[in-house]
């Protein structure tokens, strides 16, 4: 099965050595798959950003993948505008598409029982831990390689650099981050070429529900 960019920034913030999502990665996933859904979408010319908005580029049929179809139709088609409303008014409602997507390919197992519980419909059983290892193995060596992030494919990128803006420690720790930091600010500049304004809405919307206590997706 070739993943999507969202279903990949699923399953990266995963955390193996414990067998869960840790609840500190929960809050803000669903900006982050908004946004990988929204990058993913620019990289295959979907869309059209310039000036820190973006614009849809209605060019044949929309995408297979319902969840990036679903993000595609959101956008506008005829004036652009800024890339913040996409990536947060519908975050808490991101996952479970893209949750439905993993289960269905028998990647994940989903809980048995829902409760109450923000936290408890997201403990999914992940079927194949060696996939989420060689995903987050994928983004420690964009980082830490020292390539040119020119030379850098624009999936990984986004899988580099997106988790990073909502704080995602299941790839990298703050430890490595820090370590990193020249690295990786070096790879937010090559995707904000690719996608310019995207980052800093993924990190403002992040900040916004942090802030208010939110961010946990259904």
């Amino acid at each position: 099965m070739n993943l999507t960019l969202p279903q990949r920034l699923y399953l990266l913030s995963y955390t193996v050595d414990k067998g869960k999502f840790e609840a500190v990665d929960l809050q803000g996933r669903g900006q982050l798959l908004r946004a990988g859904a929204l990058a993913e979408l620019t990289f295959e010319g979907l869309l059209a950003a310039e000036d820190g908005k973006v614009l849809r580029r209605d060019i044949g049929s929309p995408p297979a993948d319902t969840f990036l179809a679903e993000v595609w139709r959101d956008l506008p088609d005829e004036k652009p505008k800024n890339w913040l409303q996409y990536v947060h008014n519908k975050a808490t409602t991101a996952e479970e598409p893209v949750r439905d997507q993993l289960a269905a390919a028998g990647l994940i197992t989903l809980p048995g029982k829902r409760t109450l519980s923000p936290i408890a419909s997201h403990q999914v059983t992940v079927n194949d831990p060696q996939q989420v290892l060689d995903l987050q193995e994928t983004v420690r060596r964009t980082v830490a390689a020292g390539l040119d992030p020119a030379a850098a494919a624009a999936d990984e990128l986004a899988m580099a650099v997106l988790p990073v803006q909502c704080e995602m420690t299941s790839v990298l720790s703050w430890k490595q981050m820090r370590e990193h930091k020249q690295a990786l600010g070096a790879l937010a500049e090559r995707f904000d070429a690719l996608v310019p304004g995207l980052r800093k809405a993924t990190r403002d919307s992040f900040l916004v529900t942090r802030g208010v206590g939110g961010g946990w997706g259904r």
